[in-house]
């Protein structure tokens, strides 16, 4: 496994290597020996969840309450999705920042996100599929979204799928009505980059 810092603290690319035969392929989607070695701590794995999304469909921008927050191994196992982080941790220096990977069915990479961190991605293919190792359970009081399409953010999602068609993005109504980073940071919803760090040093 090859491990790539993206721009934003606290992320990675993470591509695997692939073993092809006439029969498929296999591969290694997470080995804790090269995570723990590339990030510093183990990845403890407390849910499991699988999403499907037709094309245009944009899921996030999501994030939760530190303590705990809830860190991300992302892989898209079917079709393609463009797959963004956003450090939305006031007080670091790449703050409103973002970095985005191309997750597919071919390179098969993943992307690691830690505590504090915002995750949002885009379906590029109807019928993607995701899957996300979580290190904390779902819970519900403690999630938080901002608004994937806010200008101050700037996401450049996509504007075709794979095949070439026009991408609209699509959204639920509950992303929809997500505040914007600035409304997030005013209401007091945003982690501090302080207290995202005492709890990563005690992982």
């Amino acid at each position: 496994m090859e491990f790539r810092p993206l721009a934003i603290e606290g992320a990675w690319e993470i591509t695997p290597r692939q073993f092809a035969d006439p029969r498929g392929v296999f591969l290694e989607s997470y080995n804790e020996g090269p995570f723990a070695e590339a990030i510093g701590h183990r990845l403890t794995v407390a849910q499991t969840n699988i999403s499907t999304s037709a094309a245009g469909v944009v899921r996030g921008l999501h994030f939760a309450d530190v303590p705990p927050g809830q860190a991300k191994y992302v892989t898209c196992i079917a079709g393609a999705v463009f797959d963004v982080v956003v450090d939305i941790r006031v007080g670091s220096p790449t703050f409103a920042r973002w970095d985005a990977v191309l997750l597919d069915g071919v390179d098969r990479k993943a992307v690691f996100l830690s505590e504090g961190l915002g995750h949002a991605f885009m379906s590029l293919e109807e019928g993607s599929a995701v899957t996300y190792l979580c290190s904390v359970p779902y819970n519900p009081g403690h999630e938080r979204e901002i608004h994937p399409l806010d200008p101050e953010i700037g996401i450049e999602w996509p504007s075709e799928a794979r095949d070439g068609t026009p991408l609209i993005p699509h959204l639920s109504g509950k992303d929809a009505a997500g505040p914007t980073l600035s409304q997030a940071r005013e209401a007091g919803l945003l982690p501090t980059a302080e207290a995202v760090r005492l709890w990563r040093s005690a992982l």
